[in-house]
């Protein structure tokens, strides 16, 4: 495994838990049309209720005509599938697929801002799950780029990934 199992884990559970969520509100809310345990509160918080049917309903839970929670699981079954090239591809794999991983936990990130705008100044409304989807993006952002940019990542062959003020150093000969 060409990074700590601490790491390979922490990145893994994020893309689960992401799965999971994203997974579980598409088979009961839209396969099933059944409503999501724990969705639906009379209290609010700060003026904001809680309420899945009104966000998971909304015309704002499309892109495309393509529902956002089949969206958020194939996002996260991206991020599975790059941290596995990460941890088990060659060496010329890890460096790339690291490059790939940082911009497309960015992608995810840039969406956050703006569904969570969505929920709280146009619904003035959340989700529960999908505040777990947006929790996990950001947080494994945030420790995608701590890996990448202040944790040094040492490879077996000694080659080093995210040096401090290196960016992203690849172990491969060509450079990459």
């Amino acid at each position: 495994m060409r990074i700590s199992r601490l790491k390979f884990l922490v990145l893994i559970v994020m893309s689960l838990v992401g799965i999971a969520a994203s997974s579980f509100v598409f088979y009961i809310y839209d396969t099933l049309h059944q409503q999501l345990p724990m969705c639906v509160s009379s209290q609010k918080i700060f003026g904001i209720a809680i309420n899945c049917n009104i966000v998971l309903g909304s015309k704002y839970n499309t892109v495309l005509g393509v529902n956002l929670d089949l969206l958020a699981i194939g996002y996260f079954f991206v991020n599975l599938g790059l941290v596995f090239a990460i941890a088990f591809g060659s060496t010329s794999l890890f460096g790339k697929a690291f490059k790939v991983l940082f911009v497309w936990r960015f992608l995810g990130l840039i969406i956050v801002p703006y569904l969570m705008t969505i929920e709280f100044a146009i619904l003035k409304t959340i989700c529960i799950y999908c505040t777990i989807m947006h929790g996990c993006i950001l947080i494994d952002f945030a420790i995608v780029t701590y890996f990448l940019f202040y944790k040094d990542i040492t490879h077996p062959e000694g080659d080093s990934v995210g040096a401090p003020g290196t960016g992203l150093e690849s172990p491969s000969a060509d450079g990459v």
